[in-house]
C-alpha cells in the first residue's frame, strides 16, 4: 500500500498544473501569472501532478524553477510522475528504472551538462544535491474531501486508500475508460490531450501535451478556472470549465 497525503484544510483556491516535461519557459509565464496577476499566497493550494523532467529542452531549468516556487510557496505540493520515478529507479534509489534512457532520460543528463557517465551513481554524483532531495521527497497522491491528485490516475477496483504505485504512475485505460466510486474528482496528468479532459464527476485531464508543442495547462477547482500557456507562448490564456465543456 502506498502512502498518500491527505488535504485536511479547505484552501481559498486550489490549483493543479499539468505535466511540464523539460519545458520552462511556458512553465515561468505561468507562475509568473500566478504570483503577480492572481497574487496567490497562503491562503492558496497548488499542486502539481508530475513529469517534471525529460523530453523537453530543460529539466534542469525546470525543477530550478520549481525549486524556487516552493521557496515562496512552502505548501505547495508536488507529485511523483512516472517519469521522475524512472529516473530515481535508474540512479538506484526506489523506482522503476527500466528504459529510461530511452525514453527522454537522455536529454534530462544533457540539460546538466552530462553528456556520458559511466555508471548512474557517476551520473548521481554530478546532480545538485538539491534536485536529488527534490525528486526523493514528491509526493504519491494526494486526497481531499472532494478531489484526489494521482499522476496517472487511481485503479477503480482498489480501495481509495489502498493504491500502488504502478498505478499511481503509469495506469491508463483501466482508470480512464471507466468511472470509479471514489465519490470524489480525479485530477490527472500522464496521458496527453489536445485540451483539458472534463468527465465530471469522475475525472479531469490536465496533461495537454506542451512538449509535443500544444499547452501547459492549470486549473483552479474552486472557481472552475483554466489557466493555458501555449508552447512557445508569452501569455496566459483564461476560460472557464464552461467553456471548456462547450467546446
Amino acid at each position: 500500500m502506498t502512502k498518500y497525503r491527505e488535504l485536511t484544510e479547505k484552501p481559498r483556491r486550489l490549483f493543479a498544473i499539468g505535466d511540464i516535461h523539460g519545458c520552462p519557459d511556458e512553465l515561468e509565464f505561468l507562475l509568473e501569472y500566478l504570483r503577480n496577476t492572481l497574487n496567490i499566497d497562503d491562503q492558496d493550494q497548488v499542486v502539481f501532478i508530475g513529469d517534471y523532467i525529460d523530453r523537453g529542452v530543460s529539466s534542469k531549468a525546470v525543477l530550478e524553477c520549481l525549486l524556487r516556487f516552493q521557496k515562496l510557496q512552502p505548501k505547495t505540493i508536488f507529485l511523483r510522475g512516472n517519469h521522475e520515478d524512472m529516473l530515481l529507479g535508474f540512479l538506484g534509489f526506489e523506482g522503476r528504472g527500466g528504459a529510461y534512457l530511452a525514453n527522454g532520460g537522455d536529454v534530462f543528463f544533457e540539460s546538466y551538462g552530462i553528456k556520458e557517465f559511466k555508471t548512474p551513481t557517476d551520473a548521481r554524483e554530478r546532480i545538485p544535491a538539491s534536485h536529488i532531495s527534490f525528486l526523493l521527497n514528491l509526493d504519491r497522491y494526494v486526497i481531499s474531501d472532494s478531489y484526489v491528485f494521482a499522476h496517472a490516475g487511481l485503479d477503480p477496483l482498489r480501495d481509495l486508500h489502498s493504491q500502488l504505485d504502478q498505478d499511481l504512475f503509469w495506469i491508463r485505460d483501466p482508470f480512464i475508460e471507466n468511472i470509479h466510486n471514489f465519490n470524489r474528482t480525479v485530477l490527472f496528468g500522464h496521458t496527453p490531450y489536445q485540451d483539458l479532459l472534463l468527465h465530471l464527476p469522475y475525472k479531469i485531464g490536465i496533461d495537454t501535451g506542451l512538449v509535443y508543442g500544444n499547452i501547459l495547462t492549470c486549473v483552479e477547482l474552486m472557481n472552475e478556472q483554466v489557466y493555458q500557456v501555449k508552447a512557445g507562448g508569452t501569455k496566459v490564456e483564461v476560460s472557464s470549465f464552461k467553456e471548456k465543456a462547450l467546446g
